[in-house]
């Protein structure tokens, strides 16, 4: 899917919750720190990670590139 960025950034746990992967931040949280989300293709657990324009996310065979 498709998630066009209004801003210059997002923050991942932010976009999970937009986009329904998760219902709450502390999901969000949770998907982050088991290492269920992949970064441009490799694993990141980093909660507060500023996404931009270009980059993919990976979460449960959900991808998500931000345009």
């Amino acid at each position: 899917m498709d998630f066009e960025l209004q801003t210059d950034y997002i923050e991942l746990i932010k976009l999970l919750k937009i986009v329904g992967i998760a219902d709450t931040g502390g999901m969000a949280k949770q998907i982050v720190g088991n290492e269920e989300v992949y970064y441009n293709g490799v694993i990141d657990t980093r909660k507060r990670l500023k996404l931009r324009k270009g980059d993919q996310i990976k979460v449960h065979e959900v991808e998500i590139n931000l345009i």
